[in-house]
């Protein structure tokens, strides 16, 4: 039997879990399902989803900064059904809307990036900025960073820095080496050789756990990549786009790298895309000529629904002045968890940059229980703290969040630049609710198996 659109429509949540669990991912599926995370979103606009039961949610997760302007976007939705007619896919003409958005990207990109390839997603951006970086200088080593994350593609994740996601896929490609983030002394031994092709850094480290580095950080990077004959790659896809209160995160200390990564939000929350961008010089360097021009391409990248999507949202979050509104709730939200943290032991630390905020909780239980277990309970609370916070916000709440992937005692708060203080207000209040009920990580941890087997039985 071969479902219809109208068929799907009517699937109940148990249906939408048994067909998962059968035939795309079953561990996701039941690690969701543990949670109760595995709800059916049935509508989504703005900052809120609704579920399939009629309740409404706040969406402080926003698809890992994907949603810069929120679910279904008006200025998204009128550009593509502006172009709906037009051919899609044409690969025996240049791409009128690829051209137009190449512009517009170097419009609002740091001076001096010209150059942009098109592609669909993210890690597909860091394999073309690699693989330029290579070819535009002859070198084979890429510099990283440790707890960085670029990926999940062979090149893109041989420069993310955790081994949980490497070690199944060894060997990686080669030439590959990390360094500690935010120590520029660490990264100039790496550079003194003057083998490398180039740095690949993250302006914040998302999955890291939101960790903002010291400031002048990437300023002496991009000196130290200049004087050894490195270029230098930021990674901007989950910064980028107004989230920290610049366009661009870099642009927070004026540097301009010579390959830029965006993703995420450039495709308005609907369309899958990606980009990197480059100098004319590096470009030329790598692809210059009919001869170099086809070195790397991609089917689906340049389409026109996906530059189209990408049009309107570079102008959607210019005209509305985003980044600023990023920095003005960005620092509310922290002002109001740093209160937080002030009077709750349990959160250890708050950090970030406009509205990419990380909220670390304490993972240490020194009870009789951590001890008679041989600290078992701390492991476990090392990789579920975040976990279990997200699901009272979720299920006590109905507030999205979830914790980053290589940090995760570290939950997110990147929520849509059109959010409100209203939102955030209702955000920190349920936290409190949540400390104040559950004064300590065993307590936390009985409330959430509570709350998830109570649903569990309820379905």
């Amino acid at each position: 039997m071969l479902y219809q659109i109208d068929d799907v429509e009517k699937l109940s949540r148990s249906e939408i879990r048994k067909l998962y669990s059968e035939y795309v991912n079953p561990g996701l599926a039941s690690m969701l399902s543990l949670l109760n995370f595995d709800k059916n979103f049935v509508r989504a606009e703005g900052c809120f989803v609704w579920d399939s039961d009629g309740n409404k949610y706040i969406d402080f997760l926003g698809a890992y900064g994907a949603l810069n302007l929120g679910h279904n976007p008006p200025e998204i939705r009128e550009a593509l059904s502006k172009v709906s007619s037009r051919p899609n896919l044409l690969q025996a003409s240049l791409s009128t809307y690829a051209a137009v958005l190449g512009h517009n990207l170097s419009e609002v990109a740091p001076s001096g990036l010209k150059n942009s390839f098109f592609c669909n997603s993210g890690t597909e951006a860091v394999e073309g900025a690699l693989k330029t970086a290579r070819a535009a200088t002859g070198k084979f080593k890429i510099i990283s960073c440790e707890g960085s994350f670029h990926g999940k593609t062979m090149g893109a994740l041989s420069a993310t820095g955790r081994k949980k996601y490497q070690i199944p896929f060894s060997p990686l490609v080669p030439g590959f080496e990390t360094v500690e983030y935010g120590c520029l002394d660490a990264l100039e031994e790496k550079l003194k050789a003057k083998d490398v092709a180039a740095f690949i850094v993250e302006p914040i480290q998302g999955e890291g756990g939101i960790i903002v580095p010291p400031e002048g950080y990437l300023k002496g990077a991009r000196k130290l990549c200049s004087q050894y004959g490195a270029l230098l790659i930021v990674d901007e896809i989950q910064t980028g786009l107004g989230r920290t209160g610049r366009m661009f995160a870099c642009e927070e200390e004026g540097v301009t790298p010579d390959i830029m990564c965006v993703a995420k939000s450039i495709g308005g929350g609907i369309m899958p895309i990606g980009a990197f961008i480059t100098t004319s010089e590096v470009w030329e360097k790598a692809f210059g000529g009919m001869e170099k021009c086809l070195l790397h391409t991609s089917t689906f990248g340049g389409n026109t629904m996906a530059c189209a999507a990408g049009i309107a949202s570079i102008n959607a979050i210019v005209e509305n002045k985003l980044p600023e509104r990023a920095r003005e709730m960005g620092e509310y939200m922290l002002n109001g968890l740093k209160a937080l943290k002030d009077r709750y032991n349990m959160i250890k630390d708050v950090r970030g940059r406009g509205l990419m905020v990380g909220i670390e909780f304490e993972t240490e239980e020194r009870g009789l229980l951590n001890r008679i277990t041989g600290g078992a309970v701390n492991k476990f609370y090392q990789e579920f703290a975040g976990a279990m916070v997200a699901g009272e916000l979720l299920n006590g709440h109905r507030i999205i969040t979830a914790y980053t992937l290589n940090n995760p005692n570290v939950i997110r708060m990147e929520p849509p630049l059109i959010i409100t203080k209203q939102d955030i207000d209702q955000m920190l209040n349920a936290l409190e609710d949540i400390f104040t009920k559950n004064r300590g990580l065993l307590k936390l941890t009985f409330s959430t198996v509570k709350t998830a087997a109570g649903s569990l039985f309820s379905r």
